[in-house]
């Protein structure tokens, strides 16, 4: 008989499916393992040793292997991947053009509005629509990254930049595109569906700041989101009641009720605390004031009134001029310590909150204050071609620390409210218009400038005489402001000017490693230098400000030119990936030119809520109604409040 040797004998057991060891039936079985006791323990560990990788390398692509056989039993056709916008992912094939998919994202609620959402009460006052509210999807992963909230995803399809004492900073959110309907390759969105997409990632972007609010700092003034702790500045609460008008428009109802009972049951302005005049005038009552126009809901109003009343004493003046800060349960107002001055923004930008409350309430007491406030400005000497210094005193009525200009800081709003008091009170009021036109004069005159290797349009400041090539990002608040005159009938170089300074607004943005503004930027002169804006290590900061995306509504809404939206959108997109902290809420950073590190600072100003996200909601809404510019204005907390109807003939 011939024996195999041992090579062959191992290839006979191990390679060849059609020896009779590999048949079935239960005697088969038993000579194969006749045959395995007979081979040598050398042997038998040689064929373990052979087949234990096989095992392996089985075991690991299994996974793999069954989702591709699943995968080719739903469809025909493997969905093939092309090139789309960053963070959009296409949708369902042509099957979308019957109607938009399904918006993924966390619910707000049902369909039908509440009972309590009310009729205003009154005559003459405006409320906006009810707010469309949509519901949550059953299951969907279409939209851009980082639409979907955490819960729907494995940490595997999460990106985190850095973590800082324990909380992440999310990169970016990778979401599975899904497969056609038809199993044909996707189709490229169109260009409304799209905007529908972006709408809800703005929601979630506020549902993500509010989630991190209301777990560790509700109630309080601004939350601390790498702490997980908050600050307060007045204690009232103010993040919280900034985000009302916000939460409203964007027909978030379930956060909207919630914060309406603190309202209703925590809130009390009977408290020995300084408040700053001016930040509780635009943040809580213009919120207030805003909320109660927009939802008609008494309560609103109510405490409006008894806040407004408790502002009163800061007017109590030698010169009329009010001072910065007021004890609201005192009932006594004073300068800062180191001052007697106020800054001249602080008291020209609190006239339409003031003049609104003496309209609703019938008081005149709070109009005639800040109507004499504007006037006394009006009249003041010391003025540059329209442009006025930072500080006024509030013992002399006089400006002071004269020579000094800026659309900066302390002199921002005077401007902005010139134009507003004058679209508010009607196109009436003449000095208004007056002093505003001769302002924007006077920046073309003294404040502009362009770089020189693009031929940038900036703002700069004068000191003395001397230029100076430094612009605030709170200037970015200029194009907006310009291109609402410029609706309104003002002449059409304020319009060209706007479209060149939102263009620097954007490349302040655009410029920067991290794709957000610092606060502050420096502009190059000179056309042998290499880029066009440079900015100093002490400048670097981002805190989530509003202006530049508040211009880019503005634009929007004027010129319908799709590039603004596109602009916000690369905005929001940076904000998601270099400041949304994992636990809840978003950071300002303290470095913009840093994308490894930018540097949270710990802390999400009640303006992110208030303004920013606001205005992206608007910018990125198809509804030219939807708080019309003909019909609102926006106070410079983005709180809208309505155009007053003209006075009976």
């Amino acid at each position: 008989m011939y024996t195999p040797s041992r090579k062959e004998y191992i290839s006979v057991t191990v390679r060849d499916p059609h020896s009779h060891c590999y048949n079935n039936g239960k005697h088969r079985r038993q000579s194969c393992w006749r045959k395995w006791k007979q081979l040598s323990r050398l042997q038998r560990s040689l064929i373990l040793f052979l087949l234990a990788p096989l095992l392996i390398i089985g075991a690991l692509l299994f996974p793999s292997i069954t989702e591709q056989w699943a995968g080719l039993s739903d469809s025909e056709h493997w969905l093939q991947h092309r090139d789309l916008p960053p963070g959009v992912n296409p949708v369902l094939g042509p099957a979308a053009a019957e109607g938009p998919a399904p918006v993924a994202g966390p619910r707000v609620g049902p369909v039908n509005t509440p009972d309590d959402f009310a009729e205003p009460r009154g005559p003459n006052v405006p409320m906006l629509a009810r707010p469309p509210i949509k519901k949550r999807p059953v299951e969907s992963s279409r939209g851009p990254a980082g639409l979907h909230r955490d819960g729907n995803m494995s940490d595997t399809e999460k990106k985190v930049v850095s973590s800082w004492r324990g909380a992440m900073i999310e990169a970016e959110q990778v979401t599975e595109v899904p497969p056609s309907a038809d199993g044909k390759e996707a189709a490229a969105p169109p260009s409304d569906l799209l905007e529908v997409d972006r709408l809800e990632v703005v929601r979630d972007a506020f549902r993500h700041a509010w989630k991190g609010y209301k777990s560790y700092a509700w109630g309080h003034d601004e939350l601390k989101p790498i702490s997980k702790t908050f600050g307060e500045w007045f204690g009232l609460g103010l993040t919280l009641i900034d985000s009302l008008d916000t939460m409203w428009i964007m027909g978030l109802k379930e956060e909207f009720e919630e914060a309406k009972q603190w309202v209703e049951k925590e809130l009390s302005f009977d408290r020995n605390v300084d408040v700053n005049l001016f930040e509780t005038t635009i943040r809580i009552l213009g919120s207030l004031l805003s909320t109660f126009h927009l939802t008609g809901q008494q309560i609103f109003l109510e405490k409006a009134k008894d806040l407004g009343s408790r502002l009163m004493p800061a007017f109590k003046t030698p010169s009329k001029i009010p001072y910065s800060d007021v004890n609201i349960g005192k009932g006594t107002a004073h300068p800062p310590r180191w001052t007697t001055d106020s800054t001249l923004a602080e008291v020209t930008s609190i006239q339409l909150e003031f003049r609104e409350l003496s309209r609703l309430t019938q008081d005149p007491q709070y109009q005639e204050v800040v109507n004499e406030v504007t006037k006394l400005v009006h009249k003041l000497p010391g003025k540059h071609d329209g442009l006025v210094p930072m500080f006024i005193n509030t013992n002399s009525g006089q400006f002071s620390h004269r020579g000094v200009f800026t659309l900066g800081a302390r002199a921002d709003s005077y401007y902005e409210y010139l134009l507003k008091q004058w679209l508010q009170g009607g196109k009436t009021e003449d000095h208004l218009l007056e002093d505003y036109l001769q302002a924007v004069d006077g920046v073309k005159k003294h404040l502009i400038r362009q770089t020189g290797p693009s031929k940038l349009t900036f703002v700069g400041e004068l000191s003395h005489n001397r230029f100076n090539p430094k612009m605030d990002h709170l200037v970015c608040f200029l194009p907006g402001t310009l291109a609402l005159g410029f609706h309104n009938g003002l002449p059409g170089d304020h319009m060209d000017l706007a479209v060149q300074l939102m263009e620097t607004c954007h490349q302040m943005y655009k410029q920067m490693e991290t794709g957000l503004s610092p606060e502050i930027a420096h502009f190059n002169l000179q056309a042998s230098d290499t880029s066009d804006v440079y900015v100093k290590s002490a400048d670097r900061h981002n805190l989530l400000r509003p202006e530049t995306v508040e211009s880019l509504f503005y634009m929007y809404r004027f010129t319908k030119d799709r590039k603004y939206r596109e602009w916000g959108w690369e905005i929001l997109q940076s904000f998601n990936k270099y400041t949304k902290v994992s636990s809840g809420g978003y950071t300002s950073i303290n470095n913009v030119r840093d994308p490894v590190n930018p540097g949270p600072r710990d802390k999400m100003e009640s303006f992110f809520l208030g303004e920013t996200l606001k205005y992206l909601f608007l910018l990125f809404s198809d509804d030219m109604e939807l708080l019309s510019l003909d019909k609102y204005i926006f106070n410079t907390e983005a709180h809208p409040l309505p155009i007053w109807p003209p006075p009976p003939k």
